[in-house]
């Protein structure tokens, strides 16, 4: 609540009237020659906001100083009375980011995995490069299919207790014989089977099985081998390194898997490590997080979203028949979350100083530049005019501060992690007709 008395109030009048006096332009008068009291009632309203806005917001921020507290968005005025002569009063609420001790946040600590590569990991990694260069080729040979054969089928199945239902069929449709993904009464039937032998099956699908209309029914299927076909893994030699790359020999390409796996891990470790770190630091500290800070993080969470359907290919006209209302609450959780972290590390980097420099500002502008096909100068004058380029440094700092605390932690012994294993099945390939 503020109060301006009323010989401030008047003096504002009689400045901001002086104004409008000299540059008023109103039929039966000369430039500069209105009376006062014809340019008051003419321009009531434009004066009254042009004296609020002298009068207020160097007083509001001089408040909001003395008060020692940190205000989130612009205030609301539930309370104005204002006229020339009087006092002016005013109240308004508005929102703060609360005060909240962070003493011992050195002490938060979180495991600090090994970014080191295994020799597992590195052998892992080159087997499944080799069978993502894998071949299906026809088998010669005349026999009947075994286990790890891929049986060219083409099949139809009719689902128990459901005859309206369209049947469910494939031609030239590649099934690995006990492979994972294969279930195991195709690979029953399909085991000892020859091309031209035509085959029947009842197929019960677990209630979880992947594809939702086979789930939990049981189909009988007629099925008609096509083919042998058999996967053919490459050799890890210097002429498969030649085949993918500019690679002279094995040596170069082992080198180059390594650099690889090595970045990745690093970024990997790095950003599951200072998650788990952000997220003690929020528990450690709990406090109030301003409603209107959680909303603009949903509303920028929902942004980044619509972006992501866009460049899959989502039409505008499809994204109007979404239900917002649902869609914002589900990022409520992580928008306070985000919020709360944000305000943890502004409140870690002031104690400690951290700030951005300009060097560090211009190679993150340069980057953002090359991405966004613009100058690094017309990319500075557009973040400048609508406040981006504080929100860029802003970011910056915090991401800074995050790392500071990420390379403080004490690396830790642990259990090497498993690299996550593509799934490289070619279940459902269709077969190239020879």
């Amino acid at each position: 609540m503020l109060d301006v008395p009323a010989e401030e109030v008047s003096a504002a009048y009689r400045t901001v009237t002086g104004n409008y006096k000299k540059y008023a332009k109103i039929p039966g008068f000369r430039a500069g020659k209105v009376p006062e009291s014809v340019v008051r009632r003419r321009y009531a309203d434009g004066i009254r906001k042009d004296v609020i806005d002298g009068l207020l917001p160097e007083r509001f921020n001089k408040a909001v100083v003395d008060l020692g507290i940190k205000p989130v968005g612009e205030p609301r005025v539930t309370e104005l009375t204002i006229e020339d002569g009087k006092p002016l009063h005013v109240k308004a609420v508005f929102e703060f980011v609360p005060e909240f001790s962070i003493e011992g946040y050195q002490s938060v600590t979180v495991e600090k995995p090994s970014v080191e590569i295994t020799e597992e990991e590195f052998q892992l990694e080159l087997e499944q490069l080799r069978e993502s260069r894998s071949t299906i080729e026809p088998v010669e040979e005349e026999r009947a299919l075994k286990d790890g054969d891929w049986a060219q089928i083409t099949y139809k199945g009719l689902i128990a207790d459901e005859p309206e239902a369209a049947p469910v069929a494939g031609e030239d449709t590649l099934v690995e014989v006990g492979g994972k993904d294969t279930v195991a009464a195709f690979s029953s039937a399909l085991r000892g089977a020859k091309p031209g032998q035509e085959l029947k099956a009842e197929v019960i699908y677990p209630a979880d099985y992947a594809e939702p209309k086979l789930a939990g029914k049981t189909v009988a299927y007629e099925v008609e081998v096509k083919a042998i076909k058999k996967r053919i893994v490459p050799e890890l030699n210097d002429d498969f390194a030649k085949e993918l790359g500019h690679y002279e020999n094995l040596a170069q390409l082992e080198t180059r898997v390594r650099e690889y796996m090595a970045n990745r891990k690093r970024r990997s470790v790095e950003g599951e490590t200072k998650d788990r770190l952000l997220a003690a630091l929020a528990e450690r500290y709990p406090f109030a997080v301003p409603e209107s800070l959680v909303q603009q993080q949903i509303e920028t969470r929902l942004e980044r979203g619509l972006r992501a359907l866009a460049a899959q290919g989502m039409k505008t006209e499809q994204m109007r028949n979404l239900d917002f209302a649902r869609l914002r609450a589900a990022q409520r959780d992580g928008a306070v979350a985000e919020v709360k972290t944000n305000i943890l590390l502004e409140r870690i980097a002031a104690e400690e100083n951290i700030l951005i420099s300009d060097e560090e500002l211009d190679s993150e502008l340069q980057l953002a530049a090359l991405q966004s096909g613009e100058s690094v100068d017309a990319l500075r004058t557009r973040l400048k005019s609508d406040g981006g380029l504080d929100r860029v440094k802003e970011q910056m700092r915090r991401e800074k501060t995050a790392t500071t605390l990420y390379e403080r932690l004490p690396a830790q012994a642990s259990a090497q992690p498993a690299v996550d294993k593509e799934n490289t099945a070619l279940k459902g390939r269709k077969a190239a007709r020879s």
